[in-house]
């Protein structure tokens, strides 16, 4: 039941929010820990841009401000997979060492677009 407090719909969201936590802390903090941990958007996102990548080595042109931004775009998803896979353990490291592969070989790539105009 809602105290009285609960007048207003923030109030009541706020009351209904602590219950659930209250009721089952342990799902609550797997629940926050698991979406913290989730990077399949990231790698959407990167396969997006790897595409995106190869649609304009081939189109020709000057691609290579378009390629700077693209290549920053997929350092930060790389970025964000990192900040996420630090308490993952083994599979974590796995995660790890092939986000820190994928930053080299962006910037590998990134160093080789300079000369592109």
């Amino acid at each position: 039941m809602c105290p009285e407090n609960c007048e207003t719909s923030a109030g009541y969201f706020r009351h209904s929010l602590v219950t659930w936590i209250s009721d089952d802390i342990e799902q609550f903090l797997n629940t926050i820990a698991a979406d913290r941990s989730d990077i399949d958007e990231e790698l959407v996102r990167l396969q997006t841009h790897a595409t995106q990548l190869e649609a304009i080595l081939k189109s020709g042109g000057e691609v290579g401000k378009r390629l700077d931004f693209l290549l920053q775009e997929m350092n930060r998803e790389s970025n964000t997979i990192l900040s996420k896979t630090g308490g993952l353990g083994d599979i974590g490291l796995t995660i790890t060492e092939l986000a820190l592969a994928a930053k080299s070989e962006i910037d590998k790539i990134r160093e080789q677009s300079l000369n592109l105009e």
